[in-house]
């Protein structure tokens, strides 16, 4: 009965308000964005070195494959997943914020974008619905997942990568790399930016993906949530009837 109350405490809390950034911050959001994804700075060039991690475990299930499975990724930004995958398939987005990808030389690899998963036609099937450092950004993630369990084919996976948000290596190596360079940079608190951007920890992202799927494998970079930098779940036979549920409560 805790597990059921823990989840339905978890429920209890979406859709989230993102914390709105101070002015300074506002002001700065989408070249510092831009940075820290293309790696232009010694610690975001540093982030990105780590975080081949994340790529290489999503895309996995399809090394040595030339011809893309039906694929849908959740929350894209640079399209900077797409250098792992396959050249050739179809490969949909969900990506609202436009500047992160309107100059990706990735771009020619997409077959259709969307600004959210509503969007989506119902009839369409995926065999694989990936995200790389993108569900702990997502606001009404119950409804996402929901969405993208009812548009995945039989046999289908759901293949994520999150950081460990709410551990403490996680905490620490962000304070001491990113954090510290921000502050030196621009005199600002990059831990403002750090909770406007991660609204859901490593700990809720698991949990919700464990409600929805029968079948959850879970690999860290590290050990467990605590000691670890990131986690890659690995979810297969979705609860429709939760789904449904999920769908119908956060619509």
């Amino acid at each position: 009965m805790s597990g059921a109350r823990d989840l339905a405490a978890l429920l209890a809390r979406f859709p989230k308000t993102r914390p709105t950034l101070p002015p300074k911050l506002a002001a700065i959001y989408t070249q510092q964005y831009l940075e820290n994804r293309g790696g232009e700075t010694p610690a975001a060039s540093l982030s990105q070195r780590l975080e081949r991690w994340l790529h290489l475990r999503v895309a996995d299930d399809v090394k040595g494959v030339n011809t893309q499975p039906a694929t849908l990724e959740l929350g894209a930004g640079t399209l900077n997943q797409l250098a792992y995958e396959p050249a050739c398939g179809a490969y949909d987005i969900i990506e609202p914020f436009k500047a992160l990808f309107a100059d990706s030389p990735w771009i020619g690899g997409v077959r259709d974008t969307f600004d959210d998963i509503r969007e989506i036609p119902l009839e369409r099937r995926y065999l694989r619905v990936t995200g790389v450092a993108s569900l702990e950004h997502i606001c009404d993630l119950p409804f996402v997942l929901a969405r993208a369990a009812r548009l995945m084919a039989p046999d289908a996976a759901l293949r994520a990568a999150i950081p460990s948000e709410g551990g403490f290596l996680w905490a620490l190596g962000w304070m001491a790399t990113t954090g510290l360079e921000f502050r030196l940079r621009h005199g600002l608190d990059y831990g403002l930016l750090m909770a406007h951007e991660h609204v859901n920890n490593a700990r809720e992202v698991e949990t919700l993906v464990r409600a929805l799927f029968e079948d959850v494998q879970i690999k860290s970079f590290g050990v467990g949530r605590q000691l670890s930098l990131y986690r890659f779940l690995c979810a297969r036979k979705p609860r429709l009837d939760v789904a449904a549920q999920w769908e119908d409560r956060f619509a």
